[in-house]
């Protein structure tokens, strides 16, 4: 069986307004992770995401690239305990 595990997720630079969130759902739907998607006061972005370990390195090297209009200059990774607490992958507020 895969290797199950969550990510907590800080994505610093050119991040907001450039459509990173919507770039991040077809990511996340692409690997089949769930969890969640947000902007921050501080001009970053958020994400936290669960499933196998080798599709979240994989997100998270999507994310360091971002969609062509971003640039990302920092991407931090909190490895969490797998809990299965996400039924789909959404942007939230």
């Amino acid at each position: 069986m895969s290797e199950k595990d969550c990510a907590f997720i800080i994505v610093s630079g050119t991040v907001q307004g450039v459509g990173f969130r919507f770039f991040a759902v077809r990511k996340a739907q692409k690997y089949g992770l769930k969890g969640w998607v947000k902007n921050t006061l501080e001009d970053t972005v958020e994400s936290e995401v669960e499933g196998e370990k080798s599709l979240i390195l994989d997100y998270i090297k999507d994310l360091k690239s971002g969609p062509g209009s971003a640039k990302v200059k920092d991407v931090q990774v909190e490895w969490k305990e797998f809990e299965n607490k996400y039924s789909d992958f959404q942007i939230t507020y």
